[in-house]
């Protein structure tokens, strides 16, 4: 089986990071979220992956590479715009070749991986499997309706939903989908919708089979998302404390601190992670954080936060929570006089002050 990974949206939701990165790459629990899709289909045989890319697909190239690194072949195939999932299908049949195919969302996140969907679909041999998980918010994905453990019907961010299944973002396909991408038209969004395309196929009376999990699936689109996905992962974590410790320092818990950061009077209570080349100092870091490299914290405290490289928090009488903060961002505390709130807002940003 080859892979198809799809990392061309603009990830409007979490703007204004996506305004400067592919959504893709943001990371969780300092990894980017794309590397988690190679390591699955890896985990899973496929060594053979096609990834989607859009406006970011240089920023995506550049940190990828060609996929040796996981001892897996990567093809880069661009598409012109966000077309739709049918699309990304569509652009991706002379790469595919034939061959059987995984489809994952490179935003998506699924705890365990895929080797197990991956073995049942090549000993059924279907024409499609459909991921499908149980969700309060049903209206925000495409929707499957069952009948008789068989699929009935698929809609795409239906506005009064059937049922309470969402398509997870991993599909997997046999050539057969090929002629329904290219049946189907552009829905009312102006998009091929891979929920027409395999109602296409259940329609034409090929062998579609739903497939429910019940493990940890998270779409990562929106803040609240990475913040609970940091979490899992980071639930995972396994001790490892390289970096330098000096003064009065107390690791507590499950803390992942890397060769070349440097805490000094600071508090870690895990579950948490520290890139390299962080600058710590009278600092409490609370569980479920991730710090990624090269970041200076300085009297301040953190806790269920992410925070991207290069950025600086210093002096801050408050704790830091439930935040996400991009790249090279800078929060300080400033005494000058008249006292007020001091701040460099890009579009779409979000933040609370007490």
């Amino acid at each position: 089986m080859k892979g198809l990974i799809l990392s061309g949206g603009k990830g409007t939701r979490l703007r204004p990071i996506t305004h400067t990165a592919a959504k893709q790459l943001v990371p969780v629990a300092n990894k980017p979220i794309l590397y988690y899709a190679i390591e699955a289909m890896k985990e899973a045989g496929i060594e053979d992956i096609g990834i989607i890319i859009g406006e970011t697909g240089a920023e995506v190239r550049a940190t990828v590479g060609d996929g040796s690194r996981w001892g897996v072949r990567i093809t880069y195939l661009p598409q012109e715009a966000p077309l739709g999932l049918a699309h990304a299908v569509k652009i991706s049949e002379d790469f595919m070749a034939g061959d059987p195919f995984v489809m994952y969302l490179g935003d998506n996140l699924i705890r365990g991986g895929i080797k197990t969907f991956v073995d049942e679909f090549k000993a059924k041999s279907p024409d499609a499997q459909i991921l499908l998980a149980k969700v309060p918010n049903p209206s925000q994905f495409g929707v499957a309706v069952l009948e008789g453990g068989r699929i009935r019907d698929l809609e795409e961010k239906p506005k009064q939903p059937k049922s309470d299944l969402a398509l997870v973002g991993v599909y997997l396909f046999g050539p057969k989908i090929f002629p329904a991408v290219n049946a189907i038209q552009p829905s009312a969004r102006g998009e091929l919708e891979i929920t027409d395309a395999i109602q296409y196929l259940i329609d034409q009376g090929h062998e579609v089979l739903p497939h429910v999990i019940t493990g940890w699936w998270k779409d990562t689109g929106k803040l609240a998302d990475m913040l609970e996905a940091n979490r899992i992962m980071l639930d995972d974590l396994a001790s490892d404390v390289q970096g330098e410790l000096v003064g009065n320092c107390q690791i507590q818990g499950r803390v992942a601190i890397a060769p070349g950061a440097r805490l000094e009077n600071c508090v870690v209570r895990g579950p948490a992670v520290i890139g390299s080349g962080c600058r710590l100092t009278n600092t409490f870091v609370g569980p479920y954080t991730a710090i990624d490299a090269n970041v200076t914290i300085s009297n301040a405290e953190i806790e269920h936060s992410i925070v991207l490289a290069g950025s600086s928090i210093v002096d801050l009488h408050g704790r830091i929570v439930d935040s996400l903060l991009g790249k090279n961002v800078e929060i300080t505390r400033a005494d000058a006089m008249p006292k007020a709130y001091r701040l460099m807002v890009g579009d779409n940003s979000q933040f609370s002050i007490v």
